[in-house]
C-alpha cells in the first residue's frame, strides 16, 4: 500500500506541474514499481488521473482558466472512443503494449521539445483564435475539426494505454489556438478528467480495475496534485516541460529494454 501510495504522489505532482504527464509515467511506474503487466495497470494509472484531473479542472474553474466548451466537444468525442481502446487492451498481448507505450512516451517527448523549440510563433496560424473582446474562443469549422479529433485520439489512446491523454492535448491546444500556457494546462486537465471517467467506467464493469491497488494510488495522486500546484507557479513551465520531455524518453528506453527481453518481465 506504501509503494502504492508513493508511486501516485509522483503522478501528483507531474499533473501539478505540466497540466499533462500523468497517465504517461503511471503505467510505467506501476510496470517497474509494482511488477504489473500493461493490462493490469492501466485501469489503475486511469483512476488516478481521473481524480486527480478532476481535482484541477475544477480549481481551474474557479479561476476562470477553463475552457469548457472546448474541453467538452474533446472530452465528449474521447469518451465515445475510450472504451474500444480499453476493450482492445484486454485482447491484445503485453509485449506489444510496451512497445506500444515506449513509442507513445518518445513522440510525446518530441512533441513537447519541438513546442517548445517553436514556442509563441507558431500561434499565429492557428484556427481557434480568442477573441479581443469577450476573450473567448472564435468557432470556425477547421478550430471544431481539429478538436474534435484530438478528443477522439486522446480517447483511444486512454483506453489502449491507460493514459488520460494530456500528452497529445497539451500539444493540440498550444497548436490549434492561442490560449495561454496556464488556460491549455487547466482545459487539458478537464478533457482528462471526461476521457479518463469513460475509461476508468468501462474498466470497473468488466472488472478489470484492481481496487486494493487502485485506491492508495489515487489517493497519493489527489493530494500530490493539491501540494504541487503550490510549487507550480513559482517554477518555469517550459523548463520543467523540457525536464519532463527527456525522463519520458529515459522511460521509454527502459519499456523498450523490457518488451525486447533485455530486462526481466
Amino acid at each position: 500500500m506504501l509503494t502504492g501510495i508513493l508511486l501516485g504522489t509522483l503522478i501528483g505532482l507531474v499533473l501539478a506541474l505540466t497540466g499533462a504527464g500523468g497517465g504517461v509515467l503511471s503505467i510505467p511506474l506501476l510496470v517497474f514499481g509494482l511488477h504489473l503487466s500493461v493490462q493490469q495497470a492501466a485501469p489503475i494509472g486511469l483512476l488516478a488521473v481521473f481524480a486527480a484531473s478532476l481535482l484541477g479542472a475544477v480549481l481551474g474553474l474557479r479561476q476562470g482558466v477553463v475552457r469548457y466548451r472546448a474541453a467538452a466537444l474533446m472530452g465528449t468525442m474521447g469518451m465515445l472512443v475510450a472504451p474500444l481502446g480499453l476493450l482492445l487492451a484486454q485482447r491484445l498481448p503485453n509485449r506489444p503494449l510496451l512497445v506500444a507505450f515506449a513509442m507513445v512516451l518518445m513522440y510525446s517527448a518530441w512533441r513537447t521539445l519541438g513546442h517548445a523549440a517553436r514556442g509563441a510563433d507558431a500561434k499565429t496560424a492557428a484556427p481557434c483564435l480568442v477573441n479581443p473582446h469577450d476573450q473567448r474562443l472564435t468557432w470556425t469549422r477547421s478550430c471544431a475539426r481539429a478538436l474534435a479529433g484530438t478528443g477522439l485520439i486522446s480517447g483511444l489512446l486512454s483506453g489502449l494505454l491507460g493514459v488520460g491523454g494530456g500528452f497529445v492535448i497539451i500539444p493540440a491546444l498550444s497548436r490549434y489556438t492561442d490560449l495561454t500556457l496556464r488556460s491549455v494546462q487547466a482545459t487539458s486537465l478537464a478533457v482528462m478528467a471526461l476521457v479518463s471517467l469513460s475509461g476508468v467506467s468501462s474498466a470497473a464493469w468488466q472488472g478489470a480495475l484492481s481496487w486494493d491497488i487502485a485506491l492508495p494510488f489515487t489517493a497519493g495522486a489527489v493530494v500530490a496534485l493539491l501540494a504541487g500546484r503550490q510549487l507550480a507557479n513559482r517554477l518555469d513551465p517550459v523548463r520543467l516541460s523540457q525536464v519532463f520531455a527527456w525522463f519520458c524518453v529515459g522511460v521509454a528506453a527502459l519499456m523498450l529494454s523490457r518488451a525486447v527481453g533485455l530486462m526481466p518481465g
